[in-house]
């Protein structure tokens, strides 16, 4: 008797797994395999900012558009796709140090900023 139990449990398993086959429940909401994948790939492609960065946007008075923020973004995607590691970003007249595997923006200045200033520590630079 107990190899036809298995056996039953077992068909009713694979049952089970093909009607669910590539659907994952979150909150009592059906995702599919491809829409996680998606959403795993954009979260990160966000644009992210040190701590550090915030200050110094909030100390030098220095704010961004949602346009701007774009551009932060693609250019740190071109400087991942160089192989960037550091990257100096110029944008306008704002200057910007990011990490391109963090895709971290860890510092910002404005044009009053960079006169006679050095960037060390960088392997790239991208004009935005």
């Amino acid at each position: 008797m107990y190899p036809i139990k298995i056996n039953q449990i077992r068909i009713n398993q694979n049952i089970n797994q093909n009607q669910n086959r590539n659907v994952n429940t979150i909150n009592n909401q059906k995702v599919t395999f491809e829409a996680l994948l998606q959403k795993e790939v954009h979260k990160n492609h966000n644009l992210k900012f040190s701590k550090h960065a915030l200050e110094r946007l909030e100390e030098r008075k220095i704010e961004l558009t949602t346009q701007e923020v774009d551009k932060l973004n693609n250019a740190i995607t071109k400087a991942a796709e160089k192989g960037i590691k550091e990257t100096l970003i110029i944008m306008d007249n704002k200057a910007f140090i990011a990490s391109v595997p963090n895709r971290t923006v860890i510092t910002a200045a404005t044009d009053k900023q960079l006169k006679e200033n050095v960037f060390t520590n960088i392997d790239g630079a991208i004009f935005a």
